[in-house]
């Protein structure tokens, strides 16, 4: 069983299911400790892909906005399949859990037998299997069955690295996490609401228009680095980037290119790792466009993030 615990970083490669997650707002204020117990629910309900709820089922088609909610509420996905009905098993489990713990955790059930996309990105060695979701991010957390006690010890440390995230919302099954938390502002709405219909021009100026309302808006310059990190990786291909990036590690277009997408997979540390591996062996105009690129995935991790800090540590260190 792996330990959440640890700093986040994807195993899971999720960044090629309908594009880069899209931001979401600002996290819901932190709620208090959970209580125990709770009523069990036997049969998880089936709403046909729609994303508010303690449980949802996701499919091909809107995994990817479910996975842009985890920046307001963490989730656990559990991966099952139709072909092994008895796979669905820990899926109630985690419905009983998540209801103890009043909306502090989603759920989500996964079929891969009827969502080939989730399942070429997942490739579970096994169903059923249980993966965390923070900040978009995919935290491996145990393959096959567990009994209950077991599951909600990793739920709980689960939430702990959440928590640390600052991703501290919560949802119950009246309503979606963005009505969980304070209504956004106007132009934070604006932005969001431009995302969603992927007119991310819209929501580039929207942002930049809260920034200069207020400069001090640090949701509003998060919101307009993803942005800006959605509109380069559109239309690309990663296969390539990654096969121009090893054949030629001074290819910087291409070092570029793949943290990008590292980042959107969930691959931070690796995504920084590569840039500052390469500031230490450029120069002049090349070094500083990795540089910059640095600090515009610092500003889509978030200033918060420990290895943010450590990143930021390891750029200094190599430019000096």
């Amino acid at each position: 069983m792996s330990d959440p615990s640890r700093a986040l970083r994807g195993a899971v490669d999720l960044s090629g299911l309908g594009g880069p997650a899209r931001p979401a707002p600002a996290s819901a204020p932190a709620g208090g400790p959970a209580d125990g117990g709770g009523a069990p629910v036997s049969t998880p309900p089936t709403d046909g892909g729609a994303i508010d709820g303690l449980v949802v089922e996701a499919t091909d088609e809107n995994f990817n906005q479910i996975v842009g909610r985890t920046s307001i509420v963490p989730a656990v996905a559990v991966v099952w399949s139709s072909q092994q009905p008895q796979s669905r098993a820990l899926l109630e489990v985690a419905v009983e859990i998540a209801t103890a713990l009043e909306g502090r955790v989603q759920v989500v059930g996964i079929d891969v037998a009827t969502n080939p996309a989730i399942m070429q990105a997942v490739q579970p060695p096994e169903v059923p299997l249980a993966l965390g979701l923070v900040s978009g991010q995919p935290v491996p957390l145990f393959n096959g069955m567990v009994d209950k006690e077991q599951f909600r010890a990793v739920i709980d440390q689960l939430l702990q690295v959440a928590v640390q995230h600052g991703v501290t919302g919560r949802v119950s099954a009246s309503e979606t996490p963005a009505e969980s938390q304070d209504e956004l502002p106007p132009l934070h709405q604006e932005a969001y609401d431009a995302i969603e219909r992927d007119d991310l021009d819209a929501a580039t100026a929207a942002y930049e228009r809260a920034i200069a309302a207020d400069p001090k808006d640090t949701d509003a310059q998060l919101g307009l680095a993803q942005v800006a990190l959605m509109k380069r990786t559109r239309g690309v291909d990663l296969q390539a980037a990654r096969e121009a990036a090893a054949g030629d590690p001074s290819d910087v277009d291409a070092a570029l290119v793949v943290a990008d997408m590292d980042v959107l997979g969930g691959h931070v540390e690796d995504a920084f790792v590569r840039l500052i591996d390469l500031v230490r062996v450029t120069a002049d105009d090349e070094r500083e466009r990795i540089k910059a690129r640095l600090l515009d995935l610092f500003a889509v991790v978030g200033n918060h993030d420990e290895r943010v800090r450590k990143g930021r540590t390891s750029l200094m260190s190599a430019l000096f």
